[in-house]
């Protein structure tokens, strides 16, 4: 089996990278891991979110922005080739603060950014009185809110099977249940699976979440990431009681609310605990009372993707060029400018975005 570019890892940053190659005429292989796999793309919250990210790295802001602008143009295009919606809704989104002095001690740093990005970083301060007007379920403990008007919400799984169903109509390969034990280029490269599966292609892409752990210092990587696990909870189908997100909770497009979500590191645990589904509920009622009486129908624990700066990975391979790692814990946001624009970068177009800051040259030798 040959291919312009292998894609290990078929989740949505692999897909997504995969579906933009096939839009240029490439002929894409995607390896998808077997259902015991821990897979953040299954498991996060559907933001498409700018707001918080860059504080340190301006760079990294405005490659959110410059994804989140494209998000709507990238949502259309898969629905009129899947025909199936993925619930986009990308009218701004809430910080929401229980104190005005963490509520302004934010806006202190998001000032400074946008002095840093040239002023664009649209925002806006809303009181408690003018939070009310714009979400009256809001409960009375919340202070106020930063309104971020770049943000927004999508369905993270019709986005994960919208991408498979469409790269497959393009005409790429998507092969299920394979786990990947190396990569080897005597000539080109071959992929080769536990189960004799062998795929030859000119490109490597590593898209494979945690897995690159394991894979990437085989292809010459750094790789330095590391599991943090998030948990969530799912309410019954309400009438409408949340107009925008947040990061504690947001009303999906069939109904339910979604809260969450937790920050734990405890390795490679999935699971749910007690206290931690017990402090998203009560933060959630704290901001919406009325989440008191609704109905928990499940939950789940999933583990994001974090280097150790909490930004991307873009680098190529020094020991073994046309081998790439594409690692972020932001791939529901940057999904668009993975398929729309990344692809520039791995054929080094002139179009190519400077992603220099993103590289591994950022980390020490370990």
């Amino acid at each position: 089996m040959e291919a312009d570019y292998a894609v290990i890892g078929g989740g949505v940053v692999g897909l997504s990278v995969a579906w933009g190659l096939l839009r240029r005429g490439k002929r894409v292989t995607v390896l998808d891991g077997d259902d015991g796999s821990f897979r953040a793309s299954r498991g996060n919250f559907g933001l498409v979110w700018v707001q918080s990210k860059g504080m340190k790295q301006p760079r990294y802001a405005s490659w959110s922005q410059q994804s989140a602008a494209a998000w709507a143009g990238f949502a259309a295009e898969l629905e009129d080739g899947t025909g199936r919606s993925v619930g986009l809704q990308q009218n701004g989104g809430y910080d929401l603060h229980f104190s005005e002095e963490t509520l302004y001690a934010t806006v202190a740093q998001y000032d400074a950014l946008k002095d840093k990005l040239g002023g664009n970083y649209p925002y806006e301060v809303l009181g408690r009185n003018a939070l009310s007007r714009e979400e009256p379920h809001i409960g009375p403990k919340v202070a106020g809110a930063i309104l971020h008007h770049q943000d927004g919400h999508a369905n993270p799984l019709r986005l994960l099977v919208s991408l498979a169903d469409d790269v497959r109509r393009l005409g790429g390969t998507v092969l299920n249940g394979k786990t990947v034990t190396g990569v080897f280029k005597p000539d080109a490269f071959e992929v080769q699976c536990s189960d004799g599966t062998t795929v030859t292609a000119d490109r490597v892409v590593l898209s494979a979440g945690l897995g690159a752990m394991e894979l990437g210092p085989k292809l010459g990587f750094k790789a330095p990431v590391r599991p943090q696990r998030g948990q969530v909870l799912i309410t019954e189908k309400m009438p409408k009681l949340i107009n925008r997100p947040s990061l504690i909770a947001r009303q999906v497009d069939e109904g339910g609310i979604q809260i969450g979500a937790t920050n734990e590191e405890v390795g490679l645990d999935d699971g749910v605990t007690q206290p931690g589904l017990s402090g998203l509920a009560a933060e959630a009622i704290a901001a919406y009372p009325a989440l008191a009486r609704a109905q928990l129908v499940r939950s789940w624990g999933a583990l994001r993707i974090l280097s150790p700066d909490g930004l991307p990975i873009y680098q190529e391979s020094p020991e073994m060029p046309g081998a790439y790692l594409v690692t972020c814990h932001s791939g529901i946001t940057l999904a668009a400018a993975h398929a729309l624009f990344l692809p520039d970068w791995l054929e080094g177009t002139a179009a190519a975005p400077d992603l220099e800051v993103f590289s591994e040259d950022r980390f020490p030798v370990s």
